[in-house]
Formats: structure tokens, C-alpha cells, sequence
């Protein structure tokens, strides 16, 4: 479930220095309207960061100066640490509208929505050329700053250049094409059209699953495996999208809970199409096609089947020549919990198998061989990611959070000698990305912490900083610069949830005075795959910022439900959504009312998403508690919600009717008699607006009063805008504070 909390990351990230217009004093209080607008308070941010096959340039895309959602293709010579612009859009893109298709994709994948020229992009496996797509359309660009168009590549989605360099394809049309690097491409596939899709991944794999591809090349560019999938069983809903000036009417074929899936196969075939074989995944059709990757040598097809109930994944390994598999080895869960899919693996060129499991109750590393396995890394804490592997000295590459919970680092072992974990990154930061080259010499490290905005820089194979990619110094004319005075720090600490368990959160206070007593904005998400209190700098930091300099004090708590405490942590929320999470957030309130600073009356619950379902749960159950709270985007009925989110923690509402109407917010919602406002965007492909009409048509019924703010046009990410926080600020201000906030 790919849903973030409002503001995440406001504003958008430029690389101008100060806003536009004259210079802020040193020390000026924050505006609602300065948070929200350009540059970006954090600093600008490199996106797309990756470094050339030899390792020389460094390259990313940034917005331009004259169009801040539009974005160039820049590089840094990481020798001499000078930059140049690669590739300018605004010269070879046509600004032409995108394929609906396209959009969709960017849709999933929220990072680009709203965004255009070049976004993404492909190196050449020799270093002389990179593939950029533009406006719909591919360019070849080389590194003296030629660039030429793709013929018959308009429409293009899920562009590449081969692993050896010998192709460039791409899906249109619903086909995969392939060409040459100099000549026309062709489709490779010809019956997709209609429901059937070759080379695209399906909804539930975009949204949920993150595999955003659906074919995948053999590393000597001999072979590529395809995947078909068929929409013609998935149910197709109704939606309306509500714009400012119309409303538009799509069929969506959209697999909610307990419904079908789309029908998914796999094949192999030769760069022409040729010698198609299909790929055998067992006789249940109703799996999830979660991972596809080739062996080092091109000799086996790696294939990951997951369950329709997500308790099981099998590995499977494919001859390429017949399509036959076997099972390598297979995960399964407890008894009350699910298996969670994982990019942290590598197939090892001597047939083993880096691999992250949760099989002893956290995330680690493990290498497979021979049928054996060997537990890499152990402890109370979890591997998140694995960055680089070095076969030669055995060195692996991960990060995790070995040296505490609020924080996340880069650490290395050797598989050969499992043992000694090393850090290779200082405490007391969060790492918020790490990427390698293909044997871990350079990486490329992003990371935060509460008193400084993200920094990016390169680092040498021990994990010590070469140069700067972005310093993002808050000093000179740094945009956050002038309000650094009255920043206020980040305080960490515990509490116990009813069970025992360790709870952490995390809290900003104005500077308090003597007696007063203040009130608080107390955020929530709350969701799985989530970690909101952290030793970083949030999106949101100016925001939070803002909020204490109007004098609330903003608190957050992670529920048990959540993610990077291990599988204990995370399965309580098994088929009982709605229920420890907020039990675990009543603690944190009833926390905050212990504390002689905060006004008990006067704490206000605001969460969107998941965070805005749990608002009406936490209302619902526990009336009086909180002075007013404010649900954005919330799920209402899990059974409107997709297959592969809800069933994994829900499992399937035609045999756990019973648990899907505990979880709902529908049932109780005339509970509701706090101050309630409801927010939701109108044009929502994610959490459909249906949630908030049925929620609003159960209190309109009962004759029970609440406040509603619909967006018209906007999507799920509809409170990255100013006007829902000037809209909740008010509601707020009536309703808890009674006294003007500006």
C-alpha cells in the first residue's frame, strides 16, 4: 500500500538557493505560505543518483531553474567534483501530453507525479552512452552532448539498454519492442491489446508489490524472459474522477479484496520474439509473480511465487531451454503472520544465493548453497537492504539498524566469514538511500538527522566521504537559514504498550514557559511498511517547525503493526487492522496527558491514508479523548482496498467476513461525537473517494455533525498543498485552540 502521509515532502526541490525576492532576516518565524513554497526548505535534493559502469561521473536529473517541474539530466566527474548539464529536455523534449499508460505508471510510482522531462534513464553497459526518455519519446545521448531520437519509441514504458549493450527495448502498445542501438525498433510480441499486457507489470505489482518492470534480459543479451498477463478476470469498477471544470468516467479493472487477479504467465524468448518457451509455475493459477532475475551466467531463470495468501514463497529455478522449474527452496510464515517479499538478495556467480529472511524473527542476511544455509548476520534488529556484494573478498555490503532503531547505517560483513559487522557510516544519522557500484568501491550515501537536512555525498569502499555531491550546509543562502534560530530540536524517548512491548516516539515543543500548559498536534500513520519516528529530517520538518512556532507541540508514536522491529512487532496487526495500533497510540496520548506542559484537553489526532483510517478508529473507540480529529484519504472498508495489501494482513473477506467488519471504520462511525473533519482528493486512484461518501453517508444519516473538505482534480497526494493545512489550521483553531493561529 504506497501511501504516504500529507506533506511528506512539501514544497518541491529546487536548486536556487533563496526564494524569490528580497532576503529573510535571520530569524523570521516561518509562514504557511513560505513552508509550501519554492525552494524547498530542505535544500535542493540530486534525484536519480548513479554512477557511471567506470565509476568516473555520477549523474542525476534536477529541476530546472525557469521550471521547477521540469528536470534536466546533469554529471559530476567525481575526480574533479565538477558538474555539467548531459542532457538539456527543454532542447529535444516536445512537452507532448503522455500516454495514459505512462501516466498510470507515474501514478505508481508517486516519486514522479506531477513531473516532467527527464525523470529516469539507462546507462549503457560501456559507459559512452546513457538512454533518456523524454516527454514519451527515447534519446540516445553520449557523453560529448549528442543526442538523437529513437524512431518508433513514442509511447515507450519501462525503457532499457540490454546488459551487454547490444539492444535497446521497451513496452508500447502493450507489446514489448526490441531494437538494435542503431536501427528501428519492432515488437517482439504481437497479441497484447485489449485486457492482455506483455512486458508491463500488473496493478497489485506496481502498487504493492514494487516490481515495476514485466521483462527481463539474460546478462549476454541471448534471451529475455516476458511476462503476458490478462486483466479479463479482475472486476472493473466505476470511477469518477471530479475534476475543477468536469467529471470524468473511467472503467478501471481494479482487484479488490477478495476478488480476482489478473492472470499471469511467463515466457522466454530470443531478442527477435523467436523460440518462445513458457515458463511452468506450477498448476495453481491464482499466485503472484513476485521476482524474476537471471543467474550471473545466464544458464537459470530465478523465479519468486508467492501464495495468493502470502504465507508462502517458493524459489523457483528455470531451464531457460524448456521452461521447466523446480523449487529451489521455500519460505512460509507462522501460523498468524505473512511472508514479506524483499529486494535484499544477489545470486552469486559460484550457483549460491545471498538472501534476506525473516525466518528467525528479524530480517537478516543468509547464503544459500548446495541445499544449505548459513545465517550471515543475527540480533534483535533488521537488514533492510543489501548495497553491494564483492565475490572476490566475500565482502557484502547492507544497511540496517544493528545500532539502534531510530537509526539506520551502512554496515559490511564477510560471507565467507561471517562474524564482525563493521559500520561504515556515523552514528547519529539515517541513512535515506545507498547505492554501489558493482562491487561496492564507491557508494553513493544520503542520510539525516533532526538538526540537518539531507546530505548526499560519495564514499570510498570503507565508507569514508570523498566528495560532496550535495552538502546542503544550512548556512549563507541555504533557504532553511534564516529560520535555523528558531529551530527546535527533535526529542526521543519510550513508553510500554499494554503488552510490555517498547513503544518510541518522538516530540518537538515550543520553547516552554514556566506553568503554561500547551496543546498538542499528535500525527499518526501507523500502517505496516512504516517508520515514522526516526533520528532523520522529515519532508515535513518545516512544517512540524511551524506548527511548534504557533505553539502546539507535535508528538508522534510508532505502533506496534509498524516496520524494522521484527515480525513479533509487525504481526499483531494479523487480521485484527484497527485494533493495537490504536490501542498503542491511546498509550501515547495517555502519555502525553502525564506531562505538566501539555494541555490534556486540548490534543488534536491528525493522520492521512492509513493514518487518516486510524484517526476515525481512534475517535470511534475511545470518544473524548482527543479534543478534534482529522482523517485524510482514510480506507473505510478494507474490502474496497486491492488484493495484495489487504489479504496479506486481513486474508480474504469471503472467509474472514468477521475480521473485515471489526476492521472497518463504516460500523461505528455514529460513535463519532468529537470534532471531525474528513478530507479527501476527488480524482483518488488509490484510496477510491467511495471510502470518504460511504463514511460521510453513515453520519448524514445518523444526524451527526462533522466537516468535509474535497479536493477536486487531486489525487491521493492532495494535502501536499497549502490549502488542506490553512483548511485544517482553521478547523483546529475553532475547534482546540480558540485563539487565532496565522
Amino acid at each position: 500500500m504506497r501511501i504516504w502521509m500529507a506533506a511528506a515532502g512539501v514544497g518541491l526541490a529546487l536548486y536556487a538557493a533563496t526564494a524569490v525576492g528580497q532576503p529573510v532576516k535571520k530569524g523570521t518565524p516561518l509562514t504557511l505560505e513560505r513552508v509550501f513554497a519554492s525552494p524547498d526548505l530542505g535544500g535542493g535534493q540530486p534525484q536519480a543518483l548513479r554512477l557511471s559502469p567506470d565509476g568516473t561521473l555520477l549523474t542525476s536529473v534536477r529541476p530546472r531553474d525557469d521550471e521547477r517541474n521540469r528536470f534536466d539530466l546533469w554529471a559530476m566527474d567525481t575526480r574533479t567534483g565538477q558538474w555539467r548539464m548531459l542532457v538539456d529536455s527543454k532542447r529535444i523534449g516536445s512537452g507532448a501530453e503522455l500516454s495514459e499508460a505512462e501516466k498510470m505508471q507515474r501514478e505508481r510510482d508517486r516519486s514522479k507525479t506531477g513531473k516532467t522531462g527527464i525523470l529516469d534513464y539507462d546507462w549503457a553497459p560501456d559507459g559512452k552512452s546513457i538512454l533518456v526518455p523524454v516527454d514519451g519519446e527515447l534519446f540516445v545521448a553520449t557523453l560529448d552532448g549528442n543526442v538523437r531520437k529513437l524512431d518508433g519509441s513514442k509511447g515507450a514504458l519501462n525503457p532499457v539498454v540490454s546488459p551487454r549493450g547490444g539492444f535497446v527495448s521497451f513496452v508500447r502498445d502493450q507489446n514489448l519492442w526490441v531494437g538494435d542501438a542503431n536501427g528501428v525498433a519492432r515488437a517482439i510480441t504481437t497479441e497484447g491489446g485489449g485486457t492482455v499486457h506483455f512486458g508491463e507489470a500488473e496493478f497489485v505489482a506496481q502498487e504493492e508489490m514494487h516490481r515495476r518492470t514485466g521483462y527481463w534480459w539474460s546478462p549476454d543479451d541471448r534471451l529475455i524472459a516476458v511476462e503476458r498477463f490478462d486483466e479479463a478476470p479482475v472486476r472493473v469498477f466505476t470511477r469518477a474522477s471530479i475534476g475543477a471544470t468536469g467529471t470524468s468516467i473511467y472503467e478501471q479493472r481494479y482487484p479488490a479484496a477478495g476478488t480476482p487477479n489478473a492472470l499471469v504467465d511467463l515466457f522466454i524468448m530470443k531478442p527477435d520474439g523467436s523460440g518462445q518457451v513458457k515458463v511452468d509455475l506450477g498448476p495453481d493459477r491464482d499466485i503472484y509473480l513476485a521476482r524474476v532475475d537471471w543467474t550471473p551466467d545466464g544458464s537459470a531463470l530465478l523465479v519468486q511465487r508467492q501464495s495468493r495468501d502470502q504465507r508462502t514463497l517458493d524459489m523457483l529455478v528455470v531451464d531457460p531451454a524448456t521452461g521447466q522449474s523446480r523449487v529451489m527452496f521455500t519460505e512460509r510464515s507462522g501460523e498468524k503472520s505473512w511472508v514479506n517479499l524483499s529486494d535484499a538478495y544477489r545470486p552469486l556467480k559460484d550457483g549460491s544465493l545471498i538472501w534476506r529472511s525473516e525466518r528467525d524473527g528479524f530480517g537478516h542476511l543468509y547464503r544459500w548453497k548446495d541445499g544449505n544455509w548459513a545465517q550471515l548476520t543475527s540480533g534483535d534488529w533488521v537488514v533492510d537492504a543489501l548495497v553491494a556484494v564483492d565475490e572476490a573478498s566475500g565482502r557484502l555490503v547492507f544497511t540496517g539498524n544493528r545500532d539502534g532503531v531510530l537509526e539506520r547505517h551502512l554496515y559490511s560483513v564477510n560471507m565467507n566469514a561471517p562474524g564482525a559487522i563493521i559500520r561504515l557510516t556515523e552514528p547519529g544519522w539515517t541513512l535515506s538511500g545507498a547505492t554501489a557500484d558493482s562491487t561496492g568501491t564507491r557508494f553513493i550515501i544520503s542520510r539525516s538527522n533532526p538538526t540537518q537536512p539531507r546530505q548526499t555525498y560519495l564514499a570510498d569502499a570503507n565508507g569514508t566521504r570523498i566528495a560532496w555531491v550535495n552538502e546542503n550546509a544550512m548556512t549563507g543562502d541555504h533557504p532553511y537559514s534564516p529560520y535555523l534560530p528558531l529551530h527546535r530540536p527533535t526529542q526521543f524517548g519510550t513508553i510500554k504498550a499494554d503488552d510490555g512491548t517498547t513503544l518510541h516516539w518522538q516530540m518537538i515543543t515550543p520553547a516552554l514557559q514556566k506553568g503554561k500548559r500547551y496543546p498538542v498536534f499528535f500525527m499518526h500513520y501507523g500502517g505496516p511498511g512504516s517508520q515514522d519516528v526516526s533520528r532523520d529530517w522529515p519532508g515535513n520538518m518545516p512544517l512540524r517547525q511551524f506548527l511548534v512556532q504557533q505553539g502546539w507541540i507535535v508528538f508522534q508514536i510508532d505502533n506496534r503493526g509498524s516496520d524494522n522491529r521484527g515480525k513479533k512487532f509487525e504481526d499483531a496487526i494479523w487480521h485484527a487492522m484497527g485494533s493495537v495500533e490504536v490501542d498503542d497510540q491511546l498509550a501515547g496520548a495517555a502519555y502525553l496527558k502525564t506531562l505538566p506542559f501539555v494541555d490534556p484537553a486540548k490534543i488534536a489526532i491528525y493522520g492521512w491514508s492509513y493514518g487518516g483510517y486510524l484517526t476515525l478508529k481512534m475517535m470511534e473507540q475511545h470518544p473524548g479523548v482527543f479534543a478534534a480529529g482529522i482523517s485524510g484519504a482514510p480506507v473505510t472498508d478494507w474490502a474496497l482496498y486491492d488484493t495484495h495489501y489487504t489479504e496479506r494482513y486481513m486474508g480474504d473477506p469471503t472467509r474472514d467476513a468477521a475480521a473485515y467488519t471489526a476492521a472497518s471504520a463504516l460500523p461505528d462511525a455514529t460513535r463519532i461525537s468529537d470534532p471531525l473533519l474528513l478530507m479527501h482528493g476527488m480524482a483518488d486512484d488509490n484510496v477510491f473517494l467511495d471510502n470518504a461518501t460511504a463514511f460521510a453517508a453513515k453520519m448524514q444519516a445518523a444526524n451527526r455533525p462533522f466537516e468535509m473538505m474535497l479536493y477536486p482534480g487531486k489525487a491521493h497526494g492532495a494535502a501536499r498543498e497549502i490549502h488542506p493545512w490553512t483548511t485544517m489550521l482553521d478547523f483546529l483553531d475553532r475547534h482546540v485552540k480558540k485563539s487565532g493561529v496565522k
